[in-house]
Parts: C-alpha cells; sequence; structure tokens
C-alpha cells in the first residue's frame, strides 16, 4: 500500500488508490449536507480552484437547486475566464500502425482488418494543405505507438513537415501532440520540434482496471504511462494536456482521478495541465462500446464539465467530435473553450475522403460537419471562433500563460487575437452567409475589448488584413 503524496512522482502515491476510494466514499456521505455544499459553492466563487475531494461533492450532490447553482457557477467562470471564445483545432492521424493491445482501440495489435496506413511526408502536404484550405491554423498530431513505423524521428520529422507548409495565406501555426509516452530526450525532442501542447489520455486511473484494459505491449506499464507528464515538463514541456476515456472505469472514480492529476502537477511544477479533455467511448472497427458498462448520459457528461470547469477554472477544456452537435452546444457554456472542426479519424482522410469500406479510422465521428459549418453555427451561439496561437508563438505557455489567464490581462490578448484570426478566416475561407455573420460579430466584439488603445489597434490591424496582410498578433 502506498501513502497519498501529491508531491510525490510516484504515480501510485500521487493517483493513490485509497485516497480515491475515502474521497468517494466521503462524497456519497456528505452528497446532502447544504451547508458543506454552500461553503465548497462559496470557495469556488473564489476562482482559485478546489480540491478533488471538494469537487467529488459537488459531483455527486443530486438536490435539484444545488446543481442549478453549480451551473450557472461554471457558466460565469468560463465567462470570466474564456469569455465567448471557441479556439478551433483539427486531428492530424499520421500513422495507424500500433504494437499495444488496447481492448476499446481499433488500432490494437490484433486487429487484423483493419487497413494500416502511414503517411509519407508527401502525403503529410497533401494532408495539411487540405487542413489549410479549410481554415485550419491548429493541428493536433495523431499516432499509434510503433517504434518501429512511428519512432520519435518520424514524428518530428512530420512536425518539421507541417510547419514549412505555406499554401496561399495558409499556415499551421501550432502543432499540437498526442502520442505514446516516451523518455525525458525525446519530450526535448519535441520541445525543441516547437510542438504546442503535449496531450495524453490517461485512459483510466484506475491502476488495475488499466492492466486489464492494455493486456499487451509497452502501454500496459501504468506507471510509466501515468508518469509521462513528470517527464514531459521535466524534458522543458510547458503545456500539457490531460484527460480520460469517460466509459471504461465508473466515472466517479475517474473524475476524481483526474483532478487528483491536476493538483500534482501543479504542486511539482508550479503549473497546472494546459488542457483536460473528456471524450466519451465511441463505436469504432472491431470496438462496440456497449461492452464497456459504465458508460455516461449526457446529463452526467454535463456535470462533469461544469465541475471540472469550477475545480480548475484556468484550465482550458476540449471536446472533440466525438461528441454529437446537441452534446457539444450544452457543453459549450459550461466550461468548454477548444473543439475540433471538419475532422477526420482516418489516417490520409483529408485529402481524399475515406471510402465507407475503407476502415482505417480510430473512432466514429459524431459531429460530421464542415469546418465553416461549425464555425457559423458556434456565430450563431453568440460565440467567437477563434484561430488563434499568438500566447504558444510569444511565449506565453505554462506559469506565464497561467499568470495571464488569473490577473485577467489575457482579455487584453485573447479577444483581439481572436478577432483578427477570424477576420482572417471569413477572408480567406468563409461562405458568404458565415462571412457576413462573422463581420456583424466582429464589430460587435471589438467594444469588449477592455483597453480603448487596443481596440484603435485592432481596427487598424483589421484593415490591413482587407489589405492582404496576415497573422497580426498580441
Amino acid at each position: 500500500m502506498y501513502p497519498y503524496n501529491p508531491h510525490s512522482q510516484k504515480a501510485e502515491e500521487f493517483i493513490n488508490h485509497e485516497e480515491i476510494l475515502e474521497t468517494l466514499a466521503y462524497a456519497e456521505e456528505n452528497k446532502h449536507n447544504i451547508p458543506l455544499i454552500d461553503s465548497i459553492i462559496e470557495k469556488a466563487k473564489l476562482r482559485k480552484g478546489l480540491s478533488h475531494r471538494e469537487a467529488m461533492v459537488l459531483l455527486d450532490c443530486d438536490i435539484p437547486e444545488k446543481n442549478e447553482e453549480i451551473y450557472a457557477l461554471a457558466k460565469q467562470i468560463k465567462q470570466d475566464f474564456y469569455g465567448n471564445r471557441i479556439v478551433m483545432f483539427a486531428p492530424l492521424y499520421l500513422s495507424n500502425y500500433c504494437v499495444n493491445g488496447c481492448v476499446y482501440c481499433p488500432y490494437h495489435a490484433k486487429n487484423k482488418h483493419i487497413r494500416r496506413k502511414k503517411l509519407t511526408q508527401e502525403e503529410i502536404v497533401r494532408e495539411v494543405t487540405a487542413l489549410q484550405d479549410m481554415g485550419h491554423k491548429r493541428l493536433a498530431l495523431e499516432t499509434g505507438e510503433d517504434p518501429v513505423n512511428n519512432p520519435i524521428e518520424y514524428v518530428l520529422e512530420s512536425i518539421q513537415t507541417i510547419y514549412s507548409i505555406k499554401h496561399k495565406n495558409g499556415a499551421i501555426r501550432r502543432v499540437n501532440v498526442n502520442i505514446a509516452a516516451t523518455t525525458v530526450e525525446n519530450y526535448r525532442k519535441l520541445k525543441e520540434a516547437g510542438i504546442g501542447t503535449y496531450i495524453l489520455f490517461q485512459e483510466t486511473y484506475h491502476k488495475e482496471s488499466y492492466e486489464r484494459l492494455h493486456p499487451t505491449g509497452p502501454k500496459h506499464d501504468y506507471a510509466y504511462h501515468t508518469e509521462a507528464m513528470d517527464r514531459a515538463m521535466e524534458g522543458g514541456i510547458d503545456d500539457v494536456g490531460i484527460g480520460v476515456l469517460f466509459g471504461l472505469e465508473l466515472y466517479r472514480y475517474e473524475f476524481a482521478g483526474l483532478l487528483m492529476h491536476a493538483e500534482h502537477l501543479e504542486s511539482v511544477f508550479g503549473v497546472g495541465p494546459h488542457t483536460i479533455s473528456v471524450p466519451r467511448i465511441r463505436h469504432a472497427d472491431d470496438i462496440d462500446p456497449s461492452a464497456f458498462d459504465n458508460g455516461i448520459d449526457d446529463d452526467t457528461f454535463a456535470k462533469i464539465v461544469a465541475c471540472i470547469r469550477v475545480a480548475v477554472p484556468y484550465t482550458g477544456m476540449i471536446v472533440s467530435t466525438r461528441e454529437s452537435q446537441e452534446s457539444r452546444e450544452r457543453v459549450l457554456s459550461l466550461g468548454v473553450s477548444q473543439i475540433s472542426g471538419g475532422s477526420s479519424t482516418s489516417v490520409g482522410g483529408y485529402y481524399e475522403k475515406e471510402a465507407e469500406e475503407d476502415n482505417s479510422a480510430q473512432f466514429d465521428v459524431s459531429d460530421n460537419r464542415t469546418l465553416d459549418e461549425i464555425v457559423k453555427w458556434l456565430m450563431d451561439l453568440g460565440y467567437v471562433p477563434s484561430f488563434c496561437t499568438a500566447c504558444y508563438r510569444e511565449g506565453r505557455t505554462g506559469d506565464r500563460f497561467m499568470s495571464l489567464c488569473k490577473s485577467g490581462q489575457i482579455q487584453n490578448c485573447c479577444l483581439p487575437n481572436a478577432l483578427m484570426t477570424l477576420k482572417e478566416y471569413l477572408i480567406d475561407y468563409a461562405a458568404p452567409k458565415t462571412k457576413e455573420i462573422g463581420e456583424k460579430l466582429i464589430l460587435e466584439e471589438i467594444k469588449s475589448i477592455p483597453k480603448e488603445k487596443i481596440q484603435e489597434i485592432v481596427r487598424k490591424n483589421l484593415v490591413e488584413i482587407e489589405k492582404g496582410n496576415r497573422d497580426f498578433r498580441f
């Protein structure tokens, strides 16, 4: 038995099984304790976050009027720190070769009927050009774990290729990377290659379940996988993104583990995760999600998002096209700050749309709309779609980003940058109706920029963008 210690860099101490069980019992005992719930909500209003145990009480609370307070607070905190901006990105699958045996993923090594594919550098150019033609500026690289087919050198070369592609007015300005847990040395190489965020989902924090769900391959090693973010930060990567795959294990356990991981990073490195992702298991080739009996309904999903938002107010939250339009719309106001759009989960699926019988995808996409349709939808809802990558390129990462966010100064950077990158999108890529709605939105949103001087600069830059100039940023 290991003692609970958030300062430890040993997986079973900072994600401690006994601590999680005690947390779940405490929350169950106190889910109707109104004075305690009120005190936790009052603490959350200070915008300094909650402990995993406090957040668990809110998640378990089933008193309707208290839940309404939690939802209202989540919406207000989201508005305070992220405004109505929603950052856009797309995944780019480089290869589905994989040596692991993960039972929930179609890439697993024993799947003999999935079409295995790995992009050449020339094919990457075609894929990225297609993504640029949609209007994307930010990608998340995805690849299976295979030291022969997908070595770190291949990933590094691919990043270099992506950053080098300039097509019309298009450019990928930030490449986030979601690859298997690796060494400090390899994380250092990724940092030197200019990646944005390093993303790795834990899948499940329950060690026994983790080992059962990952029966073979290097991913079977629970500690090595769980300690990956520590190695990434030691390798110089400031921004890391964590997440679990809801549906593999009981959601209450995962929720506690997720927040304990965030607390651990904060306590050891002085900065928590840059993003938290909340994917739910979906159908895919060779994978039936009904085989996993821990799925969560939409109401529970919304409550999880709201409770994460009040517990870690400064952390970005990501929802992908795994979720339907209806599900995504519901959680946007509760805490989500980044979404993917126009996504393909197939290797090579942007340049050539995959034929139905061609099964190289990692999972089925629930939101199949184009990027332009999603941009228009967001603006119809009153959101500002943002293609901004300025903080990463200006060195506002890690604790520097968080300090700006906590002070509220981020509003003088993020909203102007969002509006200017939206203007680029409207001119270069948008359908006529999307452009019409967007131009009106930009004129209205400029008034929300706190400093008049910055408003003036934005207006001048918008004129320059009309003339064909690009890439203005604060």
